[in-house]
């Protein structure tokens, strides 16, 4: 005798095209959390802890330098912003005296130099390989899209290069 089976129906109580409820919740829970931080960085105010950047070249850079040692203690660009960061203040740790610019800074000594206007400057700079420094000064972020991007670059900047090589083995 042979058997005849009835084809199983399935029956759902979801109607074509509605999507699973739980779905719907992941994407809020990752889209929510998302959205307000995107918010809160295109209008919170922004706040450093001091408008200076400092660099400082290191105790032996000149030496290391005149034995062949491609030095590279500060970067070649630095970007400041009006208003947020916009002092540039520079260290002369090393055994001789460094240029930047039209100063002469001697052992020991620091040049703080504020930035006003909004424009891209280059000084001449002994203290860098290829003898050129170039310093962008952008205006002051403040539109939420500006700050967004602001905080985003700030955010992705890679971390200055180390003084020394022990300093980056300490890292």
């Amino acid at each position: 005798m042979e058997t005849v089976t009835a084809p199983v129906l399935k029956v759902s109580t979801r109607r074509e095209g509605e999507r699973r409820p739980s779905r719907r919740l992941a994407w809020i829970a990752v889209a929510a959390p998302a959205l307000g931080l995107t918010a809160w960085a295109a209008m919170a105010p922004i706040h450093v802890a001091s408008r200076e950047a400092l660099f400082e070249i290191p105790r032996g850079t000149w030496a290391r330098r005149m034995s062949g040692d491609r030095v590279e203690i500060l970067p070649d660009h630095i970007r400041l912003t009006i208003g947020v960061r916009d002092v540039l203040l520079l260290r002369n740790l090393d055994d001789v005296p460094q240029t930047f610019g039209p100063t002469l800074l001697m052992p020991g000594q620091s040049l703080r130099l504020p930035f006003a206007q909004a424009s891209s400057y280059q000084f001449a700079c002994t203290a860098h390989a290829s003898g050129q420094m170039t310093i962008d000064v952008e205006p002051f972020p403040q539109w939420p899209w500006t700050r967004l991007a602001w905080r985003a670059r700030e955010l992705f900047a890679p971390a200055p290069p180390p003084a020394h090589p022990d300093e980056a083995a300490s890292r």
